[in-house]
């Protein structure tokens, strides 16, 4: 019928919000346009698409490919939207049956070869996808901080060939190996390589037990910077609450935390001449900054 719809997350802030990728291949000149206010990484998706399309060995009908995105009007920024594009093509155009790609929102950014490289922001889509009862398609560098999520069906894939197999019976997509909560924190730092600073270190103790700020001062070379970076070792680790609203700050900022580094509490160092939108956040799209990186940390 020429007319396809596949779900996606748009990222807004620190929260995803629900966009359908909707594409309409009439009759006409060959022309491939994107409505819906997308921005410049987004307009770009179609030569991205184009080229992953043939390279994968698909054919990109010649027809006149209209893609919205909707709601309209809300900005649509990033590459994420490639891979629902290019699938909604397939689709519409019969080359890929509907029923499973559309029980499932896709997010990626495609290569010209076809490949499905990683995006920022997922594990808001994540958990947005759980709300909504959705699984979650995303690229396979992608699963890793996915696997926090353990109410979450999500699947990678590297390429766009891999998801034409499963949709066509004839292959799996990878699923994420979950991570247990009562895995020790893997710290590569230890209060045994700082030598003397006994009472710095007895009233960093007294701070992380009571819970207090504390004003490390002291000329350069010192040892601040040493024992604040160890003050996270003395902390409890994380718990499932905590540690999924720490990855989504972290991934919104395109800093998504390893496996390993679930549970542990962050620890950010602020370099010199940092700005006042690097360290409380700002910018546009808007950013986290160090003090937001730092939460629970």
């Amino acid at each position: 019928m020429g007319l396809a719809h596949i779900g996606t997350w748009a990222l807004n802030g620190m929260e995803a919000v629900a966009v359908s990728v909707e594409v309409h291949l009439s009759n006409g000149l060959p022309a491939f346009n994107v409505v819906g206010l997308p921005e410049g990484a987004v307009r770009e998706s179609r030569e991205r698409v184009r080229s992953a399309l043939i390279n994968s060995g698909f054919e990109l009908p010649a027809k006149r490919i209209t893609v919205n995105l909707a709601p309209a009007d809300l900005p649509k920024q990033g590459s994420r939207y490639d891979l629902p594009i290019a699938l909604g093509i397939l689709v519409a155009s019969g080359q890929l049956p509907a029923e499973p790609i559309n029980s499932v929102n896709w997010l990626g950014e495609l290569g010209l070869s076809g490949d499905i490289r990683p995006v920022e922001g997922v594990l808001p889509a994540g958990v947005a996808a759980i709300q909504a009862g959705m699984p979650l398609g995303v690229p396979l560098e992608n699963l890793e901080e996915l696997s926090l999520l353990t109410d979450l069906q999500v699947m990678g894939a590297a390429h766009l060939s891999e998801i034409a197999a499963w949709a066509l019976d004839e292959g799996e997509l990878v699923r994420p190996q979950r991570v247990p909560h009562d895995q020790s924190p893997a710290y590569t730092v230890d209060w045994a390589q700082v030598r003397g600073q006994l009472q710095a270190k007895r009233a960093l103790e007294v701070a992380v037990a009571g819970g207090h700020a504390v004003l490390l001062v002291g000329p350069p070379g010192c040892g601040k910077s040493m024992l604040a970076e160890r003050v996270p070792t003395l902390m409890p680790s994380l718990d499932t609450e905590a540690a999924q609203t720490v990855a989504v700050i972290h991934s919104v900022a395109g800093r998504p935390r390893r496996a390993a580094e679930f549970f542990q509490p962050p620890y950010c160092k602020g370099e010199s001449g940092l700005s006042a939108a690097g360290l409380i956040g700002g910018g546009q799209p808007v950013r986290p900054g160090l003090i937001s990186l730092a939460h629970h940390g």
